[in-house]
């Protein structure tokens, strides 16, 4: 049986394609693909090093000002703890503006957007496009922003399809799926 020059291209194509997937250079694209197909998260790692979950308050929906909420929940550490990424994703933003200060925004699963604000300073080298995973460092605690001159701590968000919602029962969730007597960072 004599395949066409069509068929033979076909499965070049096919091979070529299979082959670039797998290459260093395709891991945001296979991420973000990744990442589209997954569901929330039902619980969440501590996005500041050392800190339980039952150490913080929950602030979400706080009154801020006469015209907004509190959109996340803040997490009080010493100035320089390291703030880790919750959950998979890529950076989608390392930047200084407006009222979060020094921030990365971090595109996660089902396509959320996670918001960690007010940092001391970046993890060095960290830039949009990076893939990062639970547990990768993305900066330190700090005030900057808004929350110049309060004691230094990371404000966490999460805005799905339906706008911003409460993360502190997911990383309650997460603390309590962790075995008793197992080590944990500060519980």
């Amino acid at each position: 049986m004599r395949l066409s020059i069509w068929a033979l291209l076909l499965v070049a194509a096919a091979y070529a394609g299979a082959w670039a997937w797998q290459q260093p250079f395709m891991e945001r694209a296979r991420m973000g693909w990744r990442l589209a197909r997954m569901p929330p998260p039902a619980s969440l790692a501590m996005p500041v090093r050392g800190v339980a979950a039952a150490r913080v308050a929950d602030t979400f929906g706080a009154p801020r000002g006469a015209d907004r909420r509190h959109e996340g929940v803040d997490i009080f550490a010493p100035r320089g703890t390291e703030v880790l990424s919750a959950t998979p994703g890529i950076v989608g933003a390392v930047r200084q503006s407006g009222l979060g200060g020094r921030q990365v925004w971090v595109l996660g699963p089902a396509r959320e957007r996670h918001y960690y604000a007010h940092l001391d300073a970046w993890a060095p080298a960290l830039a949009p496009g990076e893939v990062v995973w639970p547990g990768s460092v993305l900066g330190t605690v700090g005030d900057t922003g808004n929350a110049r001159g309060t004691s230094p701590h990371l404000h966490y968000g999460i805005y799905g399809a339906g706008g911003a919602y409460d993360p502190l029962p997911l990383l309650r969730a997460a603390a309590a799926d962790t075995p008793a007597g197992a080590a944990t960072d500060g519980d």
